[in-house]
């Protein structure tokens, strides 16, 4: 018994070495790049009166990805949202009903599904784009992962950022996703995240709201691909915060609604 502890301790020590040999300073994986690597990038944003951080947002996304194609999926703002991002470089889409998931799901049939690679970020300045080449990179030399997200839960997090209800919520929902809909993620929610563009093609996306993030997770899983989480910094939020407690009533609601669509095929006509 005394062996099986200590072997138990070592192997812990070895898993927690190699994981920090392969981050570098700023928590990202290091991945060796292809060369000569073709590919395309559709970043897709849903925002609704983020005139506080859409500007840096989109700035930041540039300046990390060059000249990519960003996509404003816009809510109905009634501040300066539109005519900061606009001024920013990115293209505008006004959305036809409400809630996060029908924003991003129109954004998605909006670009045709043409790019290898969608990128979905929250236009809140939280989350930095800095770590979305490594994401990138990983999906293009690993086949078989479907999305890289962004893991906020780590030893950089700032309690101050995340806390009280929507930290225990988080981890709430994350254990209702893992034990009914097999999902295995530390940050199921996260607002950063890249998928491969054939994952998310020919499928309709019944999230209205908040919830589209577990249904995107069962998604990949469904079509038979895996995800891989990097840790992250999340940064303070600048503007109002969106998501409230009830929201995590709709998310759960969701994971129920998941664990009878195991095997369920996209049907969606584009």
């Amino acid at each position: 018994m005394i062996f099986c502890v200590f072997l138990v301790i070592i192997l812990r020590q070895y898993l927690l070495k190699t994981f920090s040999d392969n981050q570098d300073r700023n928590g990202v994986f290091l991945v060796e790049q292809k060369k000569n690597q073709s590919y395309s990038i559709q970043i897709i944003i849903a925002a609704l009166n983020e005139e506080l951080g859409i500007g840096h947002t989109i700035t930041e996304l540039f300046d990390n990805l060059g000249n990519q194609n960003i996509l404003l999926i816009d809510g109905n703002s009634f501040d300066r949202t539109v005519e900061i991002a606009k001024d920013s470089g990115a293209e505008i889409l006004y959305q036809n009903g409400k809630g996060k998931g029908a924003a991003l799901f129109q954004g998605l049939k909006h670009t045709g599904f043409s790019a290898n690679y969608f990128v979905i970020i929250d236009a809140d300045y939280t989350y930095p784009a800095c770590y979305i080449p490594a994401m990138v990179n990983i999906l293009n030399k690993n086949s078989h992962v479907g999305m890289v997200c962004g893991n906020r839960f780590n030893n950089n997090l700032d309690k101050k950022t995340l806390h009280g209800p929507f930290y225990y919520g988080n981890k709430f929902l994350s254990l209702a996703h893992f034990f009914l809909n097999g999902i295995n993620l530390h940050d199921p929610l996260t607002g950063l995240r890249v998928i491969r563009a054939e994952i998310l093609r020919g499928c309709l996306i019944k999230s209205k709201g908040f919830d589209i993030e577990v249904e995107i997770n069962h998604l990949v899983k469904r079509k038979g691909f895996s995800t891989i989480e990097i840790p992250i910094k999340y940064r303070p939020r600048l503007g109002e915060k969106k998501l409230k407690v009830k929201d995590g009533a709709t998310i759960l609601k969701r994971i129920f609604k998941e664990t009878l669509l195991r095997d369920e095929i996209c049907s969606l006509n584009l």
